[in-house]
C-alpha cells in the first residue's frame, strides 16, 4: 500500500502545478484573449486591464492566505484545501465560458480570476501545512524540493500550453485547468485526511478585516501606481494612490496593535520570537521581491529588443521568449529537489544562504550583459539564478515549518505565501515603475535620433509625446511596435513619409535599436537592486542560527522517533527536541 505521505505529496502537487500552469499560460496567452473578446489592448484604458488580468489573482491571492491559514488550524487543513480545488475549478469553467464582449468581458475576466485567486489561496495556505503533517521533519525538505519543482514545472507547461492552444481558441487557455482541477477536487475529497493538530478557538474578526483591508488598500495603490495620472507616465503622484497607501499602512500598523491584544489573534505575532521562523520568512520576503518582477523584465527585454534583433516576428515573441527562458526553470528544476533532500542532513543555513548569494552574483552579471547579447552566455547566468534559488527555496521553507508548533501550522504556511506572493507584487511594482520612469526620461531622444536617422524627422514632436508604456507592451503583447506607434497618427502625416523611411522603421532592427539604450539603462538598475536584496536576503539567512526542531513538533511527529534517532546518528545529528543541531 501506498504510504499516505505521498498521497499527500501527490495531492498537494497537483494543486500546485494546476495553481502555476494558471499564471503563466496567462501571461502568453493575452494577445489572443484580448483579440478573442473584442478589446484593443492598446487602448489607454486596456492597460488598466492587463495590469488586473495579471496582478488582480495574486492580489486576492496575498490578501486571503493567512486567513485562511488561520481557518485551517481551527477547521481543518485539508477541509480548506479541498474548498481550494472545488472554487479554483469553478472560476476555470466561468473564465471558460465568458459570456460578454469588450470591456464587459474585460471585468468579467478580472473578476472570474479573483475567483481563481480565492481557491488558489485555499490551496497555497495549505499544502505547506499538509506536507509538514505528513512528513517527519527529516523528510520534509526532500518532499518541499519535490513540491516546488513540481510548481515550476507547471509555470514551463503553461508557456508551451498557452502558446499552441492561444492559437486554436483563447477560451482553451483556461479550459485546460478544469480537468486537472476535477481530478484534483476528486483526488483530495477521496484520499486526504487530517493528520495535524487542530486548535478550536474563535475567529479575530478585527484582525482578518484590517490585515484584508491593508493589505489589499497596498497592493491596490501598487497596480494603480504603474498606471498613467494625468501628464505623468506613473500614476504614484494621484492622491487616490498616496491616500490608499497610506490608509493601507495605518491599517497595518493598527492590525498588529490589535493582534497583541486579543485572546485569539489571527496570527501569533510571539512566532516571530523564534530566529528560525522571522529570519526564514524576512529571507523569503527579500528574495521574492529581488526575483518577482525579473521575469517580467527579462521576457519584456527579449521580446522588445533581442529577438526581433534575431529575426523574430513580433507575433511570435510571447512564445520564443518563454522558450528562451527555459534555463532558469531547468536550474530550478535541477536543484530543488537536491538541496531539500540535503537540507533534511544539513539544516537549511549554508544551503539557503549559498543559494542567495548566487543569486546575487547573477543579477550583477545579467546588468553587465550588452543587449545584443551571446545567447550561451545568457542562458548561462539565467541557469545559475535558477539553481540559487532552488538551494533556496525548499531549504528555508522546511526551516520555517519545522521551527512551529503543529496547531499553528496553517497560518504559518499563510503568513509565508502571504509574505512571498505580496513581495512578488511589490517587485513588479518597483521593477515596472523604473522601467516607465526612465523610459518616459531617455526615450524620446533615442527615439528622436532613431528617426531621424531614417529620414523621419518629421514624426518626432508626435511620436515622442506618445506614453513610453505604448510601444513596450505593444511588443510585450505581441503586436509590431511601430505600427501600433504609427496607427496614433493621423493618415495624412503618415502619407507623407518617403516609403524607404516606412520600411526602414518597421525593419526588425530599427526598433530594437530605438530602445535598446533607454531599456537597458532601466534595466541594470533593476538588476542591481535585485542583487542588493539577494544579499540582503543572504545575510538573513546566515543569521537564522543552526538547525531547530520545534519541541512540540517532535512530540506530534508522524514517525517513529527510534528510527528517527537511528536516521540522525546516520546523519551525524544529535537528536534533542528542541535544541539547534
Amino acid at each position: 500500500m501506498v504510504q499516505y505521505k505521498w498521497i499527500a505529496l501527490s495531492n498537494t502537487s497537483i494543486g500546485v502545478m494546476m495553481a502555476s500552469v494558471n499564471s503563466t499560460i496567462i501571461m502568453i496567452s493575452l494577445p489572443a484573449i484580448f483579440k478573442g473578446i473584442g478589446i484593443n489592448p492598446l487602448a489607454p484604458q486596456s492597460f488598466a486591464y492587463l495590469l488586473w488580468i495579471l496582478m488582480g489573482y495574486n492580489i486576492v491571492t496575498a490578501t486571503l492566505l493567512v486567513t485562511f491559514g488561520r481557518l485551517s488550524d481551527i477547521y481543518g487543513r485539508v477541509r480548506l484545501f479541498n474548498y481550494g480545488f472545488a472554487v479554483f475549478t469553478a472560476g476555470s469553467i466561468l473564465l471558460f465560458l465568458t459570456p460578454g464582449k469588450g470591456n464587459t468581458a474585460a471585468i468579467e475576466l478580472i473578476v472570474f480570476r479573483i475567483i481563481q485567486g480565492i481557491g488558489a489561496a485555499f490551496l497555497f495556505s495549505n499544502s505547506t501545512a499538509i506536507l509538514t503533517d505528513s512528513f517527519p521533519y527529516n523528510e520534509r525538505g526532500k518532499a518541499l524540493g519535490i513540491n516546488q519543482v513540481i510548481g515550476l514545472s507547471g509555470s514551463f507547461i503553461g508557456l508551451i500550453l498557452g502558446g499552441i492552444l492561444a492559437i486554436i481558441n483563447w477560451r482553451y487557455v483556461f479550459l485546460v485547468s478544469v480537468p486537472i482541477g476535477a481530478f484534483g477536487t476528486a483526488w483530495s475529497f477521496l484520499k486526504l485526511k487530517e493528520t495535524g493538530s487542530l486548535k478550536r478557538d474563535r475567529i479575530d474578526a478585527a484582525g482578518n478585516s484590517l490585515f484584508a483591508a491593508a493589505l489589499t488598500l497596498i497592493l491596490i495603490a501598487i497596480t494603480y501606481g504603474l498606471m498613467p495620472y494625468g501628464k505623468a507616465s506613473t500614476g504614484w503622484g494621484s492622491p487616490y494612490v498616496i491616500v490608499s497607501l497610506a490608509a493601507g499602512l495605518l491599517m497595518l500598523i493598527a492590525f498588529i496593535f490589535v493582534e497583541l491584544h486579543v485572546s485569539s489573534p489571527m496570527f501569533n505575532l510571539s512566532l516571530f520570537k523564534i530566529r528560525a521562523f522571522a529570519l526564514g520568512n524576512l529571507s523569503a520576503l527579500a528574495s521574492a521581491i529581488a526575483r518577482g518582477g525579473v521575469m517580467f523584465m527579462l521576457i519584456i527585454f527579449l521580446q522588445g529588443i533581442w529577438l526581433p534583433l534575431h529575426g523574430y516576428s513580433y507575433s511570435s515573441v510571447p512564445f520564443w521568449a518563454g522558450i528562451y527562458m527555459t534555463p532558469m526553470t531547468a536550474g530550478f528544476l535541477v536543484m530543488g529537489p537536491v538541496s531539500g533532500a540535503l537540507s533534511d542532513r544539513m539544516g537549511a543555513r549554508g544551503l539557503a544562504t549559498a543559494g542567495m548569494a548566487m543569486v546575487a552574483v547573477a543579477f550583477v552579471l545579467l546588468a553587465s550583459l550588452p543587449f545584443n547579447f551571446y545567447y550561451p552566455e545568457f542562458a548561462a547566468i539565467i541557469f545559475m539564478m535558477g539553481i540559487g534559488n532552488g538551494m533556496f527555496a525548499a531549504p528555508n521553507t522546511s526551516s520555517i515549518m519545522n521551527s512551529v508548533q503543529p496547531e499553528v501550522r496553517g497560518v504559518s504556511s499563510g503568513m509565508r505565501s502571504t509574505l512571498q506572493n505580496a513581495g512578488m507584487t511589490i517587485s513588479m511594482g518597483i521593477f515596472f515603475t523604473i522601467v516607465i520612469v526612465t523610459l518616459s526620461i531617455r526615450l524620446p531622444s533615442t527615439l528622436s535620433s532613431a528617426l531621424s536617422s531614417v529620414g523621419a524627422g518629421i514624426l518626432i514632436p508626435y511620436l515622442t509625446k506618445l506614453p513610453p508604456t505604448s510601444a513596450l507592451f505593444a511588443a510585450f503583447l505581441g503586436y509590431d511596435p511601430v505600427r501600433t506607434m504609427l496607427s496614433y497618427l493621423p493618415p495624412s502625416l503618415t502619407a507623407s513619409i518617403s516609403p524607404s523611411a516606412i520600411n526602414a522603421m518597421e525593419s526588425h532592427t530599427w526598433f530594437p535599436y530605438a530602445l535598446a539604450p533607454a531599456l537597458m539603462n532601466s534595466l541594470s538598475v533593476s538588476f542591481y537592486i535585485g542583487a542588493g536584496l539577494s544579499v540582503f536576503a543572504a545575510l538573513l539567512s546566515a543569521f537564522r542560527g543552526k538547525r531547530y526542531i520545534n519541541p512540540e513538533a517532535m512530540k506530534h511527529a508522524v514517525f517513529d522517533e527510534d528510527k528517527a534517532e537511528s536516521t540522525n546518528s546516520q546523519a551525524g545529528l544529535p537528536f534533542t527536541p528542541g535544541k539547534r543541531t
